[in-house]
């Protein structure tokens, strides 16, 4: 099984948009049981609280249940038991790479590295905007899930 794991800061709004987006994307290829997903925070400002309600209707108004998502915040044993660590935008890039234990399995990217063709590299955090910006990084997580989908499904 390959397992991919999406990290923003409270995983309350880009990560588990991502999360949600990317397990659809793995549940309409027939790979449901072939690829883990999961989302994390790099702080733990918000463990335990579902998504933002502006990501989950963001989500579910494309058909991305979000609902039973809850926020948990990354751990070093995540870098040997994911494949594939995402981070949202720079900063937690840096942050990754900076606690990932020397011996990690994880590849540790930038989400957006596998959607080249949507002119930025970081998802943007919209939590202190208004709606428009949560369609957005709605928006960047399609393009950024069939990008990573494509990269590693194992049936390729």
């Amino acid at each position: 099984m390959v397992k991919v794991l999406f990290v923003c800061t409270g995983n309350i709004c880009r990560s588990p948009t991502a999360e949600g987006v990317f397990r659809h994307r793995v549940v309409q290829a027939g790979l449901d049981g072939r690829i883990g997903v999961d989302s994390a925070g790099t702080h733990g400002y918000h463990i335990g609280e579902p998504p933002d309600p502006r990501s989950q209707q963001a989500a579910k108004a494309r058909g991305v249940d979000l609902s039973g998502l809850r926020a948990r915040k990354v751990t070093p044993e995540d870098f040997y038991e994911f494949d594939h660590i995402l981070a949202m935008d720079d900063g937690h890039l840096a942050h990754l790479r900076r606690m990932a234990p020397a011996d990690a399995r994880a590849a540790v990217t930038l989400f957006l590295d596998d959607a080249p063709d949507v002119g930025v590299r970081e998802t943007p955090d919209p939590y202190y905007g208004d709606a428009r910006g949560f369609e957005r990084v709605f928006d960047l997580c399609e393009q950024g899930a069939a990008g990573l989908l494509a990269r590693v499904r194992p049936d390729r």
